[in-house]
């Protein structure tokens, strides 16, 4: 009979499976990138009825984010089941944290100024 306490086994399977959830927000985030790049790329100008540069290279700018989220989540994932395995941890780097950051400030930054633009 269980007395509600957990072993060493049980909280390993907890932060595996935590791991796994956090590797599926990337894959996420990535998704709605790229769905962002198609929709502002794409969808925005026909809606606008323009051809607009500044539209293609904001959703490459968003497609490329997308791309970057979906394929560090891939590796993150390998890299913090190694750490775990080994008792070890694996921080996020700080490069990671700062590009995407900046990533995000610049092309929402961009994607508002070109929606004001057309008012």
């Amino acid at each position: 009979m269980s007395d509600g306490s957990t072993d060493g086994r049980d909280a390993s399977r907890r932060t595996f499976l935590a791991e796994e959830r956090t590797f599926l927000s990337w894959l996420r985030s990535g998704l709605a990138a790229i769905a962002v790049s198609l929709a502002v790329g794409r969808l925005l100008p026909e809606l606008l009825d323009e051809d607009r540069a500044v539209y293609r290279w904001l959703g490459v700018g968003y497609g490329l984010l997308g791309v970057f989220l979906v394929t560090y989540g891939a590796v993150r994932l390998r890299v913090v089941e190694r750490q775990l395995r080994s008792g070890g941890f694996a921080p996020l780097p700080l490069w990671v944290v700062g590009g995407l950051g900046a990533a995000g400030l610049g092309l929402g930054g961009a994607t508002v100024l070109t929606l004001l633009d057309g008012i």
